[in-house]
């Protein structure tokens, strides 16, 4: 029987573990899994040095989602020898503009004044349907937990660090690791265009949209994230290549 294969699953702004719950649970038979909070800084690349503190393995797979991946790439940057496959999804591997930047500090302050919540039901969920598509309740409703669980300290954190965030996109065409960058076509806040553009610029990538999803697919396509993840983790890891 073969040794799990030790998994890192970086969740996305004001998620948790439960963001990838369907994939923990479809995986958890061939991997090692970690979720890892990222709650502890205002500035991205000190997160993802204190995501590696979390890892327990010399080597692992390495996926994210949203704000995860731009984490994950930040972890690349860092220790790329630690890391044998990557999984980018619903990822923007470019710095802000100076519009987003300013639309930031907007967003901490809305959020302070509606309550993290509120905040969540209202602002937040509503983006994360594909395009045309009417808000599920039950994604809705975990959107929300999450955020009240997390609190309006770490979104603030986060905004910060997505704010004052490196530009990404001059280090994909150095990514080495068997890479996945997986997207839903009606993603309204990473769309498809962006994950094209990793997938050419990364050598060894492969590229999968999926239809009628949008941003959070681990909730809204899992069966397809799951086996999108579960060929991606068959693939040689970049040491025995």
């Amino acid at each position: 029987m073969k040794a799990p294969i030790p998994l890192l699953l970086i969740p996305g702004t004001l998620c948790d573990e439960r963001l990838w719950g369907p994939q923990v649970e479809a995986l958890s038979e061939r991997a090692d899994i970690l979720v890892p909070r990222i709650d502890t800084s205002d500035d991205l690349d000190a997160l993802a040095r204190d995501i590696l503190d979390q890892v327990p393995w010399r080597q692992f797979s390495l996926a994210g989602l949203s704000m995860g991946g731009i984490l994950a790439l930040s972890i690349l940057r860092q220790a790329s020898e630690r890391v044998d496959r990557l999984a980018l999804l619903g990822t923007n591997p470019f710095a802000e503009t100076p519009e987003r930047q300013a639309q930031r500090i907007d967003d901490i302050a809305q959020a302070k004044e509606m309550g993290i919540a509120r905040y969540a039901r209202e602002v937040l969920a509503p983006l994360y349907p594909a395009k045309g598509k009417a808000e599920e309740i039950e994604h809705s409703a975990l959107v929300v937990a999450m955020a009240e669980r997390s609190g309006f300290e770490t979104f603030r954190r986060q905004a910060l660090a997505l704010r004052d965030r490196p530009d990404g996109s001059a280090n994909l065409a150095v990514i080495t690791q068997p890479t996945l960058i997986l997207c839903g076509d009606g993603d309204r806040l990473c769309p498809p265009s962006r994950h094209i553009y990793m997938a050419n610029q990364i050598p060894n990538a492969e590229l999968v949209v999926l239809s009628g999803a949008g941003h959070l697919t681990t909730l809204q396509a899992p069966d397809l994230v799951s086996e999108a993840l579960s060929r991606w983790l068959d693939r040689m890891p970049r040491a025995q290549r």
